[in-house]
């Protein structure tokens, strides 16, 4: 930016304002305390208040910082502000990039004035993680806008940095508003802060040095990256395997170089979720799907129905169950993860209470379809079912009981394929497989629509049984619209009416609007004998 860099404090007989938009765990109360000392320290009269949000994640707390030179004051003690006002602060640092934009839209950025920094990383808000389909926000948006409208923007990742330093991303902003250079205070002044802490010193400073160095240097490119695609990885050489080495050569030997790096991501999920032979399931499917595909002229359009197959049959056969919940609970990766974002210490103990109510169809869905018909036909045993379950479970990981119930029930994964849920899941992919090679015959990219429509089946309970019936729907519109002309793209816009409404009303708008028939018909349901 070619603008000169301001000194604030230095010349104006007015308070320098700050306003710091941090989420629940990031340390924004710390930063503010290292403001106001910082201040303090230098001569400076400082005031900080702030305004907590509803809950950790449907509001940041706001805190606002006033700092007056006592050299100004003559004596008199000025009145400082409580709150921010919009058109009047200096400077706005924003723990995360969406809260940036919220600043902005709070008006608490201002083109003549504003210095806004602001992290680029994402956490995720409620509304975006329960979307069926990709629910972030748009963050180049909020980049433009911060262009725009602030004065200067200073932008990096400061949230990697500080992990990369082994501190909290409180210290890399820090740094940021000390690399940015608009407060009357060295370098110097800002380490003594952290010093003065006596917390964690040695790995806030590191933290304090990239976010300084990350705001000076200049940025190559605005543009950003959608954190929800990430390409997966090449496929290795050699399996880390002895065991999986023949499953990684089939992949080499019997698909397109185009799917190799999608077939070994997807061949790694499916065996992390079961086992080895789950693996070589995985691959039996899919080759037989690649062997239609080229059939139909897969070649022609570079094999993208292998590639996409690849990526959904792998997530269609992970499906979440109440094992595979327990055996996430109970990974040290969770408990390792926890810790980090409550900054426990070493010594200290860490507790996390787990909520448990699963329906009985998830109870069913463990167990072999005998004994389910055996509960079904006996009252008691399954009133005594319903009033154990009726309240929810509330497990403590961390606590020997509570550990042992978790681990039991991951421990039934060698049983899953056993189980009357695996049995429906493995009709139902069989039944949408067979669809798809169906529809190849006659309509490429209707297959391929297909086979993307699985997006929509995820999660577990009531998630996933919403998703299925979407998914069911879309199954019999993708045989209504065979043989069609715009078939594949009708099918598109179907499916983005369906992840765009948890109740349906677009997705009947949209399918009434094609004129379909046969809304009202109830989706198939399979439940094996």
């Amino acid at each position: 930016m070619s603008k000169l860099i301001r000194r604030l404090g230095s010349d104006d007989k007015r308070p320098i304002t700050i306003a710091v938009l941090a989420l629940g765990g990031q340390g924004g109360g710390v930063l503010v305390d290292w403001i106001v000392d910082l201040a303090e320290h230098n001569g400076f009269l400082a005031q900080s208040t702030s305004v907590p949000g509803v809950a950790q994640r449907t509001g940041a707390t706001i805190y606002y910082i006033e700092l007056f030179a006592q050299a100004h004051a003559r004596g008199q003690t000025p009145v400082l502000a409580l709150m921010p006002v919009p058109g009047e602060l200096d400077i706005v640092i924003a723990s995360e990039l969406m809260e940036a934009g919220r600043a902005m839209l709070r008006g608490l950025v201002t083109h003549d004035r504003t210095t806004l920094i602001t992290s680029t990383h994402r956490d995720y808000a409620t509304l975006e993680k329960v979307a069926l389909g990709n629910g972030t926000a748009d963050v180049s948006v909020v980049l433009e806008s911060a262009l725009k409208h602030a004065q200067r923007l200073l932008h990096g990742d400061m949230q990697a940095l500080a992990r990369q330093s082994g501190s909290v991303i409180s210290a890399a902003l820090f740094g940021a508003l000390a690399g940015c250079e608009e407060l009357p205070f060295d370098e110097a002044a800002f380490e003594a802060t952290i010093r003065r802490a006596e917390v964690g010193v040695d790995a806030s400073l590191r933290a304090f040095k990239a976010g300084a160095a990350a705001v000076r240097r200049p940025v190559l490119s605005d543009a950003a990256i959608d954190p929800m695609i990430t390409a997966p990885r090449p496929l290795p050489v050699r399996a880390a395997s002895v065991a999986v080495e023949p499953l990684r050569a089939r992949i080499e030997m019997q698909f397109p170089p185009q799917a190799h790096a999608m077939l070994g991501a997807g061949l790694q999920r499916v065996m992390e979720y079961q086992d080895i032979a789950y693996g070589s399931e995985y691959l039996d499917r899919m080759a037989a799907l690649h062997a239609q595909a080229v059939r139909c002229g897969g070649a022609q359009h570079d094999h993208v129905a292998t590639v996409e197959a690849a990526r959904w049959l792998a997530v269609a056969m992970s499906y979440d169950d109440v094992i595979r919940v327990a055996e996430l609970k109970t990974r040290f990766e969770r408990f390792e993860r926890v810790r980090e974002e409550v900054g426990a210490g070493a010594g200290d103990v860490v507790g996390t209470v787990e909520f448990l109510h699963p329906r009985m169809e998830e109870v069913y869905g463990m167990l072999p379809a005998g004994l389910v018909r055996w509960i079904e036909g006996s009252t008691i045993v399954r009133s005594l079912l319903a009033k154990f379950l009726g309240n929810g479970q509330r497990l403590r990981p961390h606590t020997v009981r509570g550990h042992l119930m978790l681990q039991a029930l991951a421990a039934m994964r060698r049983w899953r394929r056993k189980s009357l849920r695996h049995g429906i899941e493995i009709t139902n992919i069989e039944r949408w497989l067979s669809q798809v090679k169906a529809l190849m015959q006659v309509d490429y990219q209707l297959a391929l629509e297909l086979i993307r429509c699985r997006c929509l089946v995820k999660g577990y309970s009531d998630t996933h049984a919403r998703g299925t019936s979407k998914f069911d729907r879309l199954l019999r519109a993708a045989a209504l619209l065979k043989g069609l002309p715009n078939a594949a793209a009708d099918l598109d816009s179907l499916r983005g009416a369906a992840l765009a409404d948890p109740q349906n009303q677009r997705l009947k708008q949209r399918w009434d609007l094609l004129g379909l028939p046969e809304w009202d018909a109830t989706p198939s349901q399979v439940r094996p004998n």
